[in-house]
């Protein structure tokens, strides 16, 4: 579970610099660019919430039969 966790916050580090990526290429004019990170921060984004959400459901099960 814990390492769930750990690549949940990993996957929402990388969501984060992609956003700051892609902000770096909008402001110099480079919209395809920043649309390429734009896209792989949602993808990211999207992977972090799913492993967070799966660990968080199996921790409420821990000590339950």
């Amino acid at each position: 579970m814990h390492e769930e966790h750990r690549k949940a916050a990993e996957l929402h580090e990388l969501a984060a610099q992609a956003h700051r990526t892609a902000a770096e290429h909008n402001e110099k004019g480079d919209g395809v660019a920043g649309s390429w990170h734009a896209q792989r921060a949602l993808e990211y984004s999207d992977r972090a919430y799913k492993l967070a959400r799966e660990a968080h459901t199996k921790s409420g099960k821990i000590g339950t039969f």
